[in-house]
Parts: C-alpha cells; sequence; structure tokens
C-alpha cells in the first residue's frame, strides 16, 4: 500500500477497499488475508463493526435463520446459547471474528465512502469520504449491505405531533416504555419480535397493520451444556446441524418457485394461527391476503399471543395524519399515544442512493439503474470495471441463510482477482451483452415464482414491477452458478493491451 502527501492528507493506495464492517465486508477481509492479499482496506462509517447487528437493538431483536447456519463456515461458533441467537450475542460473535484473524488493523472508522470514480488511464478507482479522505484502490468491493436505511413514510401532521417517535432500527433507549401509550406502526419482521417485549410493561400497545403477514412457528430452543461438549469434542456434529438447518431453508425454496406445493406451508400458518388466536374478529384481521411466501414469512412463537392480550390493540384502518396527541385513522378514530415506534422497514429499491459511483465515460451508476438495478450474478456491472458488489440485485435468497450466499460471493470475488492476475489484466468488467441475457434469464423464471405472482407488495419489487432482490433459485443453484467465473463472461484488459487494440482499430480505418 503507497501513500501520497495531498493538502487534505495521505493518499492510500491500497490493492483492494472494501466499504462496510458488516458480515460482507469483514468475510472479505478473511478470505483476502487467507489468499496471501493483505494489502487492503475496510471503510467503515460507524464507529464499530457488526452491520446491521449494530445497528438493531431493539428489544427482542434476533435473527431468523437457525444459529449454525448464520455463522461463517470458516469459523464456526462453539458457544451459541440458543437454535435461534438475539442480536447482543450474534454481534459477539462478529466481534470475536475480527478479534481472532486480527482484522482490527485493516479497519478505517468513521470513514464514511461518498464518491467514487473509475479512472480510465491507471485502472484504479479514485474514493473520497466526508471528511475528505481519499483513496485510489485498484478493486472497490461494496459490502455496505441492503438493510441499512431506515424507511421512515412521511405521514401528515407528524410534525406538530408533542409524543416522541423512533425507528425501531434506530431505537431510543433513554424512552422508558413502561406504562406508556405506544403506538407501533408496521408489523413486519421487526415489529414481531419487539411488540410481544414492550407489551409486557406498556401501558396500551396499538398496532397499526397495513397487511397481514403468513407466520410459522419458530422451532427455537436453548442448546444444552451437552450440546456444547459435543460440538467442542466432535467438531463434525456442529456440521451436521449447520448441514440441517441448511436444507431446512433451501428446501421451502422450491415451492416458492412452483407456488402450486404452497398449500402445505399455508395449512400449518393457519393451523398456528387458530390455535394462538381464538378470537374469530381478530382472526380475520390476521389472515393475509396473498400467497404464501410472497414476502417473508415471518417466525415467530409470541407475536399472536400478544396480541391477545388486553393491553395490545390491533388495527387495519389506515392512518389519516398525526395529531398534537396521537394518530387519526380514516375511519374517523383517535389513539392517543406518548412514543410512536416506527417498524416500517428499510430503502431498499435504489441502492447508493447517497453516493456518487462513476464508471467508464462518467456514467453514474444511478445513470446505469434508472431502468432498475442489474448486474451480473449480483456482483459485477458493465461500465464499472473493478467494482464488485456483495448481496446486489438479485442475490438474495429466498430463504436461504444470507452468510451462505455472502460465502460464495466471496469466495468468487477472490477468484476473479487471480483471474486478472493471471492474465495481468489491471481491468475487468462484465460484458454488456452477457449481463443483458443473464439478467433476461433470471426475470423470466422469477415471472413464475411466487414473489412475483402471490399478489402482494413487497420490498422485493421495485417501480418498475421487476423482482430486483431475489435469486430465482436455490442456495445450491446459486453455488453452482458462482462456482468459478467464466473468463469469457469479461472484458480482461491493461493499459498496453488496449493500447494495441485502439492501434490496430486505426490502422483498419
Amino acid at each position: 500500500m503507497t501513500a501520497t502527501p495531498t493538502e487534505t492528507g495521505p493518499v492510500e493506495s491500497p490493492d483492494v477497499l472494501i466499504v462496510g464492517a458488516g458480515f460482507g465486508g469483514l468475510g472479505m477481509a478473511v478470505r483476502l488475508r487467507e489468499a496471501g492479499q493483505p494489502d487492503f482496506v475496510v471503510l467503515e462509517k460507524s464507529d464499530g463493526v457488526g452491520g446491521t447487528w449494530r445497528e438493531n437493538t431493539y428489544p427482542g431483536c434476533a435473527c431468523d435463520v437457525a444459529s449454525p447456519m448464520y455463522s461463517y463456515s470458516f469459523a464456526p461458533n462453539r458457544s451459541w446459547s440458543r437454535l435461534y441467537s438475539g442480536q447482543p450475542e450474534i454481534l459477539d460473535y462478529i466481534k470475536r471474528v475480527v478479534k481472532e484473524h486480527d482484522l482490527e488493523r485493516y479497519i478505517r472508522y468513521g470513514c464514511e465512502a461518498v464518491s467514487f470514480r473509475f479512472d480510465e488511464v491507471t485502472d484504479r478507482w479514485v474514493v473520497h469520504t466526508r471528511s475528505g479522505q481519499e483513496f485510489r484502490p485498484r478493486i472497490v468491493v461494496l459490502a455496505s449491505g441492503v438493510l441499512h436505511k431506515p424507511n421512515v413514510p412521511d405521514f401528515p401532521g407528524v410534525e406538530r405531533y408533542a409524543g416522541t417517535v423512533f425507528h425501531s432500527a434506530d431505537w431510543d433507549h433513554s424512552v422508558d416504555l413502561a406504562g406508556k401509550r405506544i403506538a407501533v406502526i408496521g408489523t413486519g419482521a421487526s415489529a414481531v419480535q419487539f411488540i410481544p417485549e414492550i407489551a409486557r410493561t406498556a401501558r396500551e400497545v396499538v398496532v397499526f397493520q397495513r397487511n397481514a403477514h403468513w407466520l410459522l412457528p419458530k422451532a427455537d430452543r436453548p442448546l444444552s451444556a451437552f450440546e456444547h461438549r459435543m460440538f467442542a469434542a466432535l467438531p463434525f456434529t456442529q456440521r451436521l446441524y449447520r448441514m440441517l438447518a441448511y436444507w431446512t431453508h433451501e428446501v421451502p425454496v422450491l415451492a416458492f418457485l412452483n407456488p402450486r406445493f404452497l398449500k402445505p406451508l399455508a395449512a400449518a400458518s393457519r393451523r398456528m394461527l387458530e390455535k394462538q388466536v381464538p378470537d374469530p374478529e381478530l382472526r380475520a384481521k390476521l389472515e393475509p391476503s396473498y400467497t404464501i411466501g410472497c414476502k417473508r414469512i415471518l417466525l415467530t412463537n409470541d407475536y399472536l399471543p400478544a396480541l391477545m392480550r388486553p393491553n395490545v390493540d390491533l388495527t387495519t384502518s389506515r392512518i389519516e395524519s398525526f395529531t398534537e396527541t396521537g394518530i387519526q385513522t380514516v375511519d374517523g378514530a383517535h389513539h392517543e399515544a406518548d412514543v410512536v415506534i416506527l417498524g416500517t422497514g428499510f430503502t431498499t429499491g435504489t441502492r447508493f442512493a447517497d453516493e456518487r459511483i462513476s464508471g467508464l465515460a462518467g456514467e453514474t451508476i444511478q445513470d446505469a439503474w434508472r431502468d432498475g438495478m442489474t448486474a451480473y450474478l449480483g456482483m459485477t456491472v458493465s461500465r464499472f470495471p473493478n467494482m464488485f458488489l456483495i448481496m446486489g440485485p438479485n442475490s438474495g435468497g429466498g430463504a436461504q441463510s444470507i452468510l451462505f450466499v455472502i460465502e460464495n460471493q466471496i469466495r468468487y470475488i477472490v477468484d476473479c482477482l487471480r483471474l486478472m492476475k493471471s492474465r495481468r489484466a489491471t481491468r475487468m468488467e462484465v460484458r454488456a451483452d452477457v449481463q443483458r441475457s443473464f439478467n433476461a434469464g433470471i426475470h423470466a423464471k422469477l415471472a413464475k415464482s411466487v414473489w412475483n405472482s402471490g399478489g402482494c407488495d413487497s420490498w422485493f419489487l421495485d417501480h418498475t414491477g421487476h423482482n430486483r432482490q431475489s435469486w430465482p433459485g436455490t442456495g445450491t443453484g446459486y453455488r453452482r452458478a458462482t462456482r468459478q467465473p467464466d473468463a469469457r463472461a469479461f472484458t480482461l484488459s491493461n493499459a498496453a493491451t488496449r493500447e494495441l487494440v485502439s492501434d490496430v482499430l486505426t490502422v483498419r480505418q
């Protein structure tokens, strides 16, 4: 790594610049070190690692993927306390990985990358941070994640509300919720976890539901002392647990791709609803109107019982406006609230809306994606050489652990760097025709899936109605597709070869 002094400080020129210190960025860092490529820097905009598991600290925050599968395959955790771990334990695991793999010295905290420009002369990126630092890496890996920008709707009248408002991803722990009247807007994955927790001490909780979600029981339980001893003495047993968790999440994807096979899942969800909600009027409000699997199925054991509490009320009437003391709904009811908690999810339709990323000929990523996000295998974008995405468009699993996808992408990116080295290339860019053909194929498959045809309005679909999030297959299929880079899908070049091609074209003209 070289450093050149400038008026604002030294310019760092690492071989690889990783943006984000969540699971994706840290996993990339580990694999680069193992591959003998330690010339990298990790930029993290906050003051700590963990990504979504650092940001989301709401009561009851936990993972809906079994712990043996929600961890790196190269860093098994022998001490998970439960089958489905909570946020503090997951964050502790991430910090332990950083320590055990000596990653701290590569991380620059408080460094938010705000602009990226590809220099076509040097085949390097010029990256600036909000504080004015400059980096000139050969390779950029964007691992800033998908679910990190809270969606805060612009409710009419919210500015005159005298109470406290905060989003679940920005939980205000200074607010004591005991004995308070609380309004919760949203019933998604976060809300079903924190509503049971706050309902235990709140005076009153009013839950505003726009759409009912399909729910299934969460097969959670503490891991026993015997299991911990077994994992330590016989490591292959933990791998067996991981394999079981993998296939538990993998098999339903086959039904999501063939919705006619979803009836057993829907029947199981309805049985759970009937068992936990004997009140027929409340049960009718909780019956989803779309095909199961169209949105992510929520795993929970205590959400429906929480709605049965005498201090909890569920309303499906649309919000008209905020008032000074609460929320007015279109049915004329007024709901008094001391605190309003937004469980309204995250902004996912447009990635990198706050960053300027300029590729060849100054084309920005916003221009390239004006008709919707597209990439090749979710990792590379035509006209943006030497740039890789982790969890880019259409690489998300319908039910599979995101870490499984991330690990496959990390391995693929490392192999791409090896391919560049073997070809003595300083520039690697996916071919535009390959990207177009790839996207035509995946969107044709997605059109038949429940995510597209299930009758719901989910964050999987963008403003054009296309599914820009899901991979149209199983995790096993994605692993097969990313087993190794196909050199024919890319243009690999360096300044000398491009000059030779230019000379040949000039002579022909």
